[in-house]
């Protein structure tokens, strides 16, 4: 079995582990909490993106992995988890925490969708030992963080369709 093959059949079962790990034990909680408690958890999840910056470190990754695919991913991690920090620091101040909370998830987003565009480009599952010991990240950590990101933003969802009707039940009680 190629290289390649491994690679994408690792990602997919990372993807159904991982759901079924966060969907059994961590989601449920989540919902229990309150929506700025959950955030919280989240912002501190995605808080250690930090660490992407390992993929740009000489020596960690081989030195044929694509540095099309190093650079964007070790800068759009970066950017994501300082705007977690920067959301977990403002947490008692909420209109700061929701805007950061927001600018973390869509940022992160959009960097592991440019990871996976960029991957698929440069054919990653191709040179998929370049990755050393940076192999796991994809595999496990980066579907922990789409599913995470996908949850914030659908409490976000929730608590906005949520607080418009109990905004609308005010306006129409008085």
């Amino acid at each position: 079995m190629s290289s390649g093959t491994l690679f994408q059949i690792q990602l997919v079962l990372g993807y159904v582990a991982c759901m079924l790990c966060l969907g059994t034990y961590v989601l449920p909680r989540l919902r229990a909490m309150s929506r700025v408690d959950a955030q919280r958890v989240i912002a501190t999840v995605h808080s250690f993106r930090f660490f992407g910056l390992v993929f740009i470190l000489p020596g960690v990754v081989g030195p044929n992995l694509p540095p099309g695919f190093a650079t964007v991913a070790a800068y759009g991690d970066f950017a994501t988890g300082l705007l977690a920090i920067l959301a977990l620091l403002c947490a008692r101040i909420r209109p700061l925490f929701w805007t950061f909370v927001v600018g973390f998830n869509v940022v992160g987003i959009a960097d592991l969708l440019a990871d996976y565009y960029h991957a698929v480009r440069l054919d990653l599952p191709a040179v998929a030992g370049q990755l050393g010991g940076m192999y796991w990240v994809p595999i496990i950590y980066v579907p922990v963080l789409m599913i995470t990101h996908v949850f914030a933003l659908y409490l976000l969802a929730r608590s906005q369709s949520r607080d418009a009707g109990v905004l609308q039940r005010e306006v129409a009680a008085s």
